[in-house]
Protein backbone atom coordinates (compact mmCIF):
# COMPACT_ATOMS: atom_id res chain seq x y z
CA UNK A 1 0.00 0.00 0.00
CA UNK A 2 1.56 3.17 -0.89
CA UNK A 3 0.71 5.97 1.16
CA UNK A 4 0.35 9.33 -0.10
CA UNK A 5 2.75 12.61 1.18
CA UNK A 6 1.15 14.85 3.40
CA UNK A 7 1.50 18.38 4.02
CA UNK A 8 0.35 20.90 6.41
CA UNK A 9 -1.24 23.97 5.49
CA UNK A 10 0.75 26.66 3.23
CA UNK A 11 4.22 24.14 3.68
CA UNK A 12 3.43 22.55 -0.10
CA UNK A 13 6.67 22.34 -1.81
CA UNK A 14 6.92 23.87 -5.45
CA UNK A 15 4.98 22.18 -8.43
CA UNK A 16 2.83 20.89 -6.92
CA UNK A 17 -0.97 22.52 -7.51
CA UNK A 18 -4.82 22.32 -5.88
CA UNK A 19 -7.23 21.75 -8.49
CA UNK A 20 -8.55 25.53 -7.88
CA UNK A 21 -4.86 26.42 -8.60
CA UNK A 22 -4.29 24.74 -11.68
CA UNK A 23 -7.83 25.81 -12.84
CA UNK A 24 -6.02 29.62 -11.97
CA UNK A 25 -3.71 28.83 -14.15
CA UNK A 26 -5.99 27.58 -16.98
CA UNK A 27 -4.86 23.53 -16.10
CA UNK A 28 -6.89 20.48 -15.13
CA UNK A 29 -5.19 17.33 -13.51
CA UNK A 30 -5.81 15.35 -17.07
CA UNK A 31 -6.06 12.10 -15.08
CA UNK A 32 -3.25 12.34 -13.44
CA UNK A 33 -3.29 10.79 -9.43
CA UNK A 34 -2.90 12.63 -6.39
CA UNK A 35 0.44 13.32 -5.49
CA UNK A 36 0.17 14.52 -1.82
CA UNK A 37 -2.42 15.91 0.54
CA UNK A 38 -2.64 19.16 1.84
CA UNK A 39 -4.33 19.20 5.37
CA UNK A 40 -5.22 22.86 7.35
CA UNK A 41 -6.15 21.91 11.08
CA UNK A 42 -9.30 22.74 12.71
CA UNK A 43 -10.47 23.35 16.47
CA UNK A 44 -13.05 21.00 17.42
CA UNK A 45 -13.36 19.06 13.80
CA UNK A 46 -11.44 17.10 11.62
CA UNK A 47 -8.52 19.22 9.63
CA UNK A 48 -9.75 20.53 5.72
CA UNK A 49 -8.36 18.26 3.31
CA UNK A 50 -7.22 19.38 -0.49
CA UNK A 51 -5.40 16.86 -2.82
CA UNK A 52 -2.25 18.23 -4.63
CA UNK A 53 -1.32 17.83 -8.35
CA UNK A 54 1.98 17.92 -10.14
CA UNK A 55 1.84 21.08 -12.52
CA UNK A 56 4.19 19.49 -14.96
CA UNK A 57 1.64 16.72 -15.82
CA UNK A 58 -1.50 19.07 -15.83
CA UNK A 59 -2.53 19.83 -19.24
CA UNK A 60 -4.59 22.93 -20.70
CA UNK A 61 -8.46 23.04 -19.86
CA UNK A 62 -10.87 22.05 -22.55
CA UNK A 63 -12.22 25.43 -24.21
CA UNK A 64 -15.85 25.76 -24.15
CA UNK A 65 -17.78 24.45 -27.47
CA UNK A 66 -21.01 26.52 -28.53
CA UNK A 67 -23.00 23.48 -27.46
CA UNK A 68 -21.41 23.55 -24.00
CA UNK A 69 -22.08 27.29 -23.80
CA UNK A 70 -25.69 26.49 -24.95
CA UNK A 71 -26.04 23.43 -22.20
CA UNK A 72 -24.65 26.09 -19.79
CA UNK A 73 -26.99 28.65 -20.62
CA UNK A 74 -30.06 26.48 -20.27
CA UNK A 75 -28.50 25.17 -17.38
CA UNK A 76 -28.65 28.41 -15.72
CA UNK A 77 -31.86 28.87 -17.03
CA UNK A 78 -33.87 26.07 -15.48
CA UNK A 79 -31.95 27.33 -11.55
CA UNK A 80 -33.88 30.44 -11.78
CA UNK A 81 -37.56 29.06 -12.96
CA UNK A 82 -39.51 28.79 -9.95
CA UNK A 83 -41.18 25.10 -9.65
CA UNK A 84 -44.58 26.73 -7.75
CA UNK A 85 -45.32 29.96 -10.18
CA UNK A 86 -43.53 29.34 -13.49
CA UNK A 87 -41.83 32.26 -13.75
CA UNK A 88 -38.16 33.17 -14.50
CA UNK A 89 -37.08 34.66 -11.53
CA UNK A 90 -33.74 36.38 -12.68
CA UNK A 91 -31.85 34.69 -9.86
CA UNK A 92 -31.31 31.20 -8.29
CA UNK A 93 -34.26 29.69 -7.09
CA UNK A 94 -32.42 28.64 -3.37
CA UNK A 95 -32.32 24.63 -2.82
CA UNK A 96 -33.08 25.39 1.02
CA UNK A 97 -36.66 26.37 -0.54
CA UNK A 98 -37.35 24.68 -3.39
CA UNK A 99 -39.24 27.59 -4.65
CA UNK A 100 -38.49 31.45 -5.26
CA UNK A 101 -38.66 33.35 -2.38
CA UNK A 102 -42.85 34.86 -3.09
CA UNK A 103 -44.01 31.93 -3.47
CA UNK A 104 -42.49 30.80 -0.29
CA UNK A 105 -43.28 34.16 1.49
CA UNK A 106 -47.31 33.56 0.31
CA UNK A 107 -48.53 31.56 2.65
CA UNK A 108 -47.07 33.62 5.63
CA UNK A 109 -48.98 36.82 3.89
CA UNK A 110 -51.95 34.84 3.67
CA UNK A 111 -52.30 34.01 7.55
Amino acid sequence: MSSIPVYRWRLAPEGLATFRQLRARGLRPGGQPVAAQLERPRRRRGPLVAYLYRVELAVPVRPMTPARWAALAKANAARRLCPACGFDRGYTIPTSLGICVTCADAPALAA
